[in-house]
């Protein structure tokens, strides 16, 4: 059983701007009024709690018993290499086939910090995360970020456990199945998503000025993209709605058609209505509209190009500054009116008659305006029939 509910607004389109790699911003129109806020925060707390990437969960280095000790030969204690650790950003996006994608995997990389690389750093050697992940299925996004700087050669195995997961997760809460002996456990930052912001402007379909538009910005860090974010987050939040799919006892349809016919058919017919005084137009191309008894813009664009130029003094400056403001309101010159219900030949009754009061205060000055706003140039050739009439 179908039910028809009555007009629904919905949006028809998404558009995507990309600002950098990892931010982009999101706009959707038009919503009914206060969805815009409804479908915003909904996305934003996915984005926010919920988007996977791969962070590091467990360190070991050769010869440190604990994270509460110093290092020889190295600047920074343990606790500081392990904040250091924590920043490291590594891409690789899991797709269907892969063995064990979601488990905890242990990662053996071997530093070698030589005399020579210590003497070309004046005296130290900054370990970079490119130094350990030279090799490895994962992409480094941050391959410069400092891990710890080195003052004398060394060699040492470090171990890491890699795990995929989502949100924050407190090393309390992360469990390894084989712990070694001298490993640390860290606070993963699984969330590649750092910022999201939503707000919401007004918009207008038609003569409807209460609707919403919807403003999704998303920052990322680089581990995932701001498209795969707002794909992953869309999908999730789509795949929770559909456990109320059984309680789906009747289908309904909005009837949108026949009121966004009519909106859009108020809406042309209420910028026909318009005076020719109501838009921005020149002195020159205003007065030579008077003169050829053009008072509505109705009038004007039941008029073709060719019948313009047949007009006094209208030249192809005239006509493609009037192109250009009709253009700017989504209308043009020879447009069939038939559709909107208004006899070409009847434009001027159709519309309440001409009123030219507008033009009073200048209809005495017409001509010296005409000749001053823009003296006649080679596609406005003066005539001597123009002089004489003149």
């Amino acid at each position: 059983m179908q039910v028809v509910y009555a007009e629904f607004r919905l949006p028809k389109q998404i558009k995507s701007q990309s600002i950098d790699h990892n931010k982009s911003v999101y706009i959707a129109e038009p919503f009914e009024k206060g969805f815009g806020h409804t479908v915003g925060n909904a996305l934003r707390r996915v984005l926010l709690t919920s988007i996977e990437s791969y962070a590091i969960v467990a360190l070991r280095m050769e010869g440190v018993p604990h994270e509460y000790t110093g290092i020889d030969g190295v600047i920074e204690d343990m606790t500081s290499i392990i904040i250091n650790f924590k920043g490291v950003l590594l891409r690789k996006v899991p797709v269907e086939g892969q063995v064990s994608p979601r488990g905890i995997k242990r990662y053996s990389f071997q530093l070698n910090v030589t005399n020579e690389m210590i003497q070309e750093g004046n005296g130290n050697y900054t370990v970079q995360v490119k130094d350990l992940f030279q090799e490895s299925e994962f992409e480094v996004i941050n391959p410069h970020h400092k891990l710890f700087t080195v003052t004398k050669p060394m060699t040492r195995t470090i171990d890491f456990k890699i795990a995929l997961g989502r949100g924050y997760c407190p090393s309390e809460r992360i469990q390894l199945n084989d712990p070694s002996f001298s490993e640390i456990v860290l606070d993963a930052a699984f969330s590649p998503v750092r910022h999201v912001n939503y707000f919401i402007e007004g918009c207008r379909v038609g003569g409807e000025t209460d609707l919403d538009r919807l403003v999704v910005e998303v920052t990322t860090d680089g581990r995932i993209t701001p498209d795969e974010a707002m794909t992953h987050a869309v999908q999730i939040l789509s795949l929770h709605l559909n456990v109320f799919d059984p309680l789906k006892m009747q289908q309904i349809t909005f009837d949108n058609a026949e009121k966004e016919d009519s909106s859009d058919r108020d809406a042309i017919l209420s910028k026909l209505a318009l005076k020719i005084s109501e838009i921005e137009l020149s002195v020159r191309s205003t007065n030579c509209l008077h003169g050829a008894n053009i008072s509505t813009i109705a009038e004007l664009v039941s008029k073709t190009e060719q019948e313009m130029l047949k007009f006094r003094n209208f030249g192809k400056k005239s006509l493609n500054e009037i192109k250009a403001k009709l253009e700017e309101m989504g209308l043009s010159l020879g447009m069939d009116l038939t559709k909107y219900g208004i006899d070409p030949e009847h434009v001027k009754e159709y519309f309440g008659g001409a009123d030219l009061s507008d033009f009073e205060e200048e209809d005495g000055d017409y001509e010296d305006e005409v000749y001053e706003e823009d003296s006649l140039t080679e596609e406005e050739p003066e005539t001597e029939e123009d002089e004489d009439e003149a």
